[in-house]
């Protein structure tokens, strides 16, 4: 009887210990944690990837990426390589660009390789947010963020913005119905052709509207200095 309370209490203190590590891997953080927790911080672009593919998933391997503009470096660099390895919640991979196409941006939250220092890896939060360009050819985030669940309130500072990005470009099989249909009542994308002739947008998210082989494009962003700000990088120089 005794051993079987002293197992009963050592896997309940085990499952609390999980319990506990899944609800600090999954709460929201603020830009303003991320910023004090990672030793690099830059907007950045996919150049390249060396990942080892299991299933036609990466589950391990390099991300290499050009630095656009630094907000947290210890020193200049012009290529950082993140490095990522198994499969887990908030995993660092990067799609990688085929040969006639850009790599995408992303605000990026690293932190030094413990195996090597010169290399990265990203946050248990996370480590990337996508970054789009606008017709001004300014770097906004887009909204609704993904990739980091933010605790930050910034639905009050998207702004309407008009793209010249393609991937503020999400095609008929990269939305599921459910994603796409929240999107289009909230206004956050709208039908887009690749002829750049947008569709009139006669009826969002209306249950049995044919929405096949059509594109849809993102409204909003935030100002990257608005980002920066809230990330309280006042005091740091890039």
């Amino acid at each position: 009887m005794k051993i079987r309370i002293q197992l009963f209490i050592f896997f309940v203190l085990l499952s609390l210990q999980l319990q506990a590590k899944d609800d600090i891997s999954t709460s929201p953080v603020s830009l303003a944690e991320l910023a004090q927790k990672a030793d690099a911080i830059m907007l950045a672009q996919v150049k390249d990837t060396d990942y080892f593919y299991r299933h036609e998933y990466p589950v391990n391997g390099s991300a290499y990426l050009k630095v656009l503009i630094p907000y947290k470096l210890n020193h200049p660099v012009d290529i950082v390589e993140v490095n990522e390895k198994g499969l887990h919640e908030n995993e660092c991979y990067f799609p990688n660009p085929t040969v006639f196409e850009e790599g995408r941006r992303y605000l990026l939250f690293l932190k030094k390789d413990p195996e090597n220092p010169e290399h990265f890896r990203g946050l248990a939060e996370g480590c990337a947010l996508d970054v789009l360009v606008d017709e001004n050819n300014q770097y906004a985030l887009r909204y609704p963020v993904s990739g980091i669940e933010l605790s930050d309130s910034l639905e009050e500072l998207a702004r309407e913005m008009t793209f010249s990005d393609p991937y503020a470009i999400e095609n008929e099989d990269s939305l599921t119905s459910t994603q796409r249909n929240i999107l289009l009542e909230a206004e956050l994308i709208r039908p887009y052709l690749a002829s750049s002739v947008e569709v009139e947008p006669d009826a969002f998210a209306v249950p049995g509207k044919n929405y096949e082989g059509k594109q849809w494009i993102y409204t909003k962003a935030i100002d990257l200095t608005t980002i920066r700000q809230l990330m309280e990088l006042e005091g740091i120089n890039p």
